[in-house]
Formats: C-alpha cells, structure tokens, sequence
C-alpha cells in the first residue's frame, strides 16, 4: 500500500507540478505556452494509441481548443513527414474492418466517409475489394451463422442470414444468391 504523506505538508509548488503532470502540457496553453507544441503534443498522443485520419485530428484540436490556423500547420508538417497519411489510413481500414466484422463495400464506404475520408480516396482504397472477395467473404460469414441456426425452419434461416448480411452492407442480389445456397445446402434441408 502506498502511503501519502499528509495534504499539509505538500507544498503548493509541488501540487501544481503534480497537476500539471496528470493534465499534460496541453493545460499549459493558457499560460504562454507555445501553442504549436501544445498541438503538435495533442496530434502525437491521439497517433500513439492509432492511426487517425487527417479530418478526426482537426476535430480532436478543435475539441481542444487550438486554433484552425494552428491546427493546419501543424497537420500539415505531419502529412508532409509522413505521419498522416489518409490514403494509407484508408486502405489500412478497409481491410481491417472487412477482415474483423466481414463488411461489404458500401459499409466500408459508410464507415470511410464517417472517419472524414474524402471519396476520391475511399474510392481508390475500396478498389481492392472486389467482388469476387466479397462474395467469398459473405459465404464465410453465412456459413458460420448458419451451423448456430441448426433446427431452425429454412424461412427462418433465411431471414436471419439475409438480415445479416444487409446490416453489413451487401447488396440485396449478392444476399438472396448466398443465403438461397447455403440453406438449400444445408445437411437438414437435404431429403433422403
């Protein structure tokens, strides 16, 4: 157990230094401090724990209370050396979100443009999806809903399947032709 020695004994000098360490130097704005660093701090913390696109950083600074000019050359010297990269951000999303929640094109597309991607580059990094890739990945994501809808009636199957995939974006025409194959395919629907 770690033991504090009494408030009293603190001195001032200390608890403010003690504050100023929890609240980082951000705080430290509205005394002179350099408003660049304060935001270039910011950028590089947010970048510390995942990449960001360019528009979600210009929110945090703004959340923050750092001025637009600021903020923009800031932003601007990261996207110059590299650090802020929307296009790489873009693709990296494309195929994590597809890989962990099986989204289809259109919810990529939802999901790029709700982290401030602009449509040339959300285009450009959803042009690796295809459709092929799609399709398979929507078999893969039905035949796995289905070995927990055992017993189910077909119609039943059906509706759950298709609900799924739609609530991920894929096409009505890809859903009917996936979910229409893989319950007449399934071992309990098969007659004798």
């Amino acid at each position: 157990m770690i033991r504090r020695p009494p408030r009293s004994t603190l001195s001032s000098s200390s608890a403010a230094s003690d504050v100023y360490k929890r609240q980082g130097p951000e705080h430290d704005a509205e005394g002179g401090g350099d408003p660049h660093a304060v935001a270039r701090a910011i950028v590089l913390r947010r970048l510390a724990l995942a990449p960001r696109s360019r528009a979600e950083l210009e929110r945090t600074l703004r959340d923050k209370g750092c001025a637009d000019q600021v903020a923009r050359e800031v932003l601007d010297r990261f996207t110059e050396v590299g650090l802020v990269d929307d296009q790489a951000y873009a693709e990296l999303l494309v195929r994590s979100k597809q890989a962990t929640r099986g989204l289809a094109r259109s919810g990529l597309a939802h999901e790029l443009a709700n982290r401030g991607i602009d449509r040339d580059t959300a285009a450009a990094a959803l042009a690796a999806v295809g459709e092929g890739s799609e399709r398979a990945k929507a078999e893969e994501l039905v035949a796995k809903k289905l070995a927990t809808l055992g017993g189910q009636p077909p119609l039943v199957q059906a509706r759950r399947l298709s609900a799924m995939l739609a609530r991920k974006g894929y096409p009505s025409g890809l859903v009917y032709a996936v979910v229409r194959d893989a319950v007449n395919a399934a071992p309990e629907h098969q007659r004798d």
